[in-house]
C-alpha cells in the first residue's frame, strides 16, 4: 500500500508533467496564442455575443463580460451608469438608471459582426445584406455619423450602424441604438 502522502506527490509530478508537455507542444505546433484566429462574436437585434438587453450588471461581470460599472454620460441624466466591454469586443454597455441596473444599449468599436458586416464595411454593403434597412442622414452635420438602422423586430430590438462621413466606413454598430454623448 502506498501512503497517501506519496500519492498525492505522485499524482502532483505528473500533473506537472503533463502542463509542461502541453505547453511545449503548442510552442512547437505554432499554434499559441498570437497564432490563433478567434471568429468574430455575433451581433443580433436583441445581443452582442454573451451581452442581453435586460441583463443585469452583475450578472454579466460574473461571467467576465463587462468591466467595473462606472458614471455614465452626464447629459442622459445625474444617475447614469455604464461599463465598458471586455476582450474580444471593444465598446460599451449603458445601464437603467434604475436597481439593479439592466443593460438598456450595447456599443460596438470593435470585435464582432453582424450576418457578416463589422466595422468598416460601407453602406452599399450594410443594404445589401439588411435590405430594408433605413439610411437616416440627420446626424450628418452634428455628429459626423450617417446611420443605417434594421427594422425594430417584433420580439424587439433592432441594429444600428454609424457610419462615418468622412471615411464612408462603418465605425460603431449600437444595439438597439447608439447613444450619443
Amino acid at each position: 500500500m502506498i501512503p497517501p502522502r506519496l500519492a498525492l506527490v505522485a499524482v502532483l509530478a505528473a500533473v506537472a508533467t503533463g502542463l509542461v508537455w502541453a505547453g511545449s507542444s503548442a510552442a512547437g505546433s505554432g499554434e499559441g496564442e498570437a497564432g490563433a484566429t478567434q471568429a468574430p462574436a455575433q451581433i443580433t437585434p436583441t445581443r452582442v455575443d454573451g451581452v442581453r438587453l435586460g441583463m443585469r450588471h452583475a450578472v454579466l461581470r460574473e461571467r467576465g463580460l463587462v468591466g467595473p460599472i462606472r458614471p455614465g454620460c452626464e447629459l442622459a441624466g445625474p444617475n447614469t451608469r455604464s461599463a465598458r466591454l471586455r476582450a474580444p469586443l471593444r465598446g460599451g454597455v449603458d445601464y437603467s438608471q434604475s436597481s439593479p441596473r439592466r443593460v438598456r444599449s450595447i456599443a460596438v468599436t470593435k470585435g464582432a459582426r453582424a450576418r457578416g458586416i463589422g466595422i468598416g464595411a460601407k453602406i452599399p454593403r450594410i443594404l445589401s445584406r439588411f435590405p430594408n434597412a433605413t439610411v437616416d442622414h440627420s446626424t450628418d452635420e452634428v455628429f459626423q455619423l450617417t446611420l443605417v438602422q434594421t427594422p425594430e423586430r417584433p420580439s424587439g430590438g433592432r441594429i444600428t450602424f454609424g457610419v462615418s462621413t468622412q471615411t464612408k466606413r462603418t465605425t460603431i454598430i449600437g444595439v438597439p441604438f447608439i447613444a450619443f454623448c
